[in-house]
């Protein structure tokens, strides 16, 4: 068995990701930061804004034709021409959390049709999904994507999808950072 990836988002005053900026879509938002690192457990030099831990897991509320379709059309992550980002850290509401698993899969994909909406969008866009929930962390997922500036607009199209699906009326916070990747 593999082990989950503890993967920690660290904002402050440098890092491989520019912040562009960061908005609450609902509830309260992030201090303000100029940069974003992102890597394993990495230690806090005190000059941190904020910092985010989350863990790459299995795969939740897919069946197996959805995952197989998921993993056929998924880009890798660190691709040169991703040069936008977004982290998009999201906690659902209590109701969320009260539901058995087969109900919240309901919601998300046979009302919401979160992996129907978002399929027409890959390879174009990469993402991944960190679970922070069981660590204690103030949000429960945090979502990474990155892409090429050309799918920019295809990209605020996939977050609008979303966004406007009966899945987000159970989100209470949710923050949007866009970042830009910094010149090697």
């Amino acid at each position: 068995m593999t082990q989950p990836l503890a993967v920690t988002f660290t904002a402050g005053p440098g890092g491989d990701w520019r912040i562009e900026r960061i908005t609450a879509v609902a509830g309260e938002s992030l201090p303000v930061a100029t940069h974003l690192s992102l890597g394993n457990e990495m230690p806090d030099q005190g000059q941190s804004c904020w910092r985010l831990r989350g863990v790459v897991s299995h795969t939740r509320y897919t069946t197996a034709g959805e995952l197989k379709r998921l993993n056929a059309a998924s880009p890798p992550l660190g691709r040169p021409e991703a040069l936008c980002a977004a982290l998009i850290p999201i906690r659902k509401s209590p109701a969320w959390w009260s539901m058995a698993q087969d109900e919240r899969r309901a919601v998300f994909e046979e009302r919401s049709g979160h992996i129907a909406k978002s399929m027409p969008y890959l390879p174009a866009i990469a993402r991944r999904l960190h679970h922070a929930r069981d660590l204690g962390e103030p949000f429960d997922f945090l979502t990474w994507f990155e892409y090429a500036p050309e799918h920019a607009d295809a990209f605020e199209r996939l977050v609008a999808e979303l966004r406007a699906s009966e899945e987000w009326r159970h989100v209470e916070r949710e923050v949007d950072i866009r970042l830009r990747r910094v010149a090697r």
